[in-house]
């Protein structure tokens, strides 16, 4: 799938907003409405190699389950995370989060997702509705994050760690 870009300004300091995320267990609150089941693959779950496992709520999804791991962490301006999912997990996730400075005490929080499916019935998938889909629930899922980190939204659940 080509890559796409959500934006959402956030009324919080930058450095606020890249502390909550860097930590992977905050994803689970504000993405709960389309990633559930999360599972945390180490006890840290913060910075540079902290992962998670969750299922993906899509439609027609029939191997739903996917992982991303923050492979880079460079505070306080990018987090990009990096997994798998879709069946024997060989379609390639990448997402990137940008945090730049807004007029006042604002955080401007950019992100990139993009799969690089390896099958033609992965990119069929994507082509029938899947970067749509995937897209409006991103987007929902960062007016979810700005409602948390300004107060007004509520929080999803934690997710566990794996084999606990």
């Amino acid at each position: 799938m080509d890559p796409f870009f959500v934006t959402t300004t956030i009324s919080k300091p930058r450095e606020v907003v890249f502390e909550y995320l860097a930590d992977l267990a905050n994803h689970a609150e504000f993405t709960d409405h389309y990633l559930t089941d999360w599972h945390l693959t180490r006890e840290q779950s913060y910075g540079t190699g902290a992962g998670a496992r969750f299922r993906v709520k899509a439609p027609f999804a029939r191997f739903s389950w996917a992982d991303v791991t923050l492979a880079e962490v460079e505070p306080p301006f990018r987090i990009i995370e990096q997994g798998r999912g879709g069946k024997y997990n060989r379609v390639r996730l990448r997402g990137v989060y940008r945090l730049t400075v807004g007029p006042g005490q604002t955080t401007n929080v950019e992100y990139t997702f993009e799969t690089v499916p390896v099958q033609p019935s992965d990119r069929l998938l994507d082509m029938l509705g899947g970067r749509v889909w995937t897209r409006r629930q991103t987007a929902k899922a960062l007016r979810r994050l700005r409602a948390i980190l300004e107060g007004n939204g509520k929080r999803g659940p934690k997710p566990s760690i794996a084999g606990r």
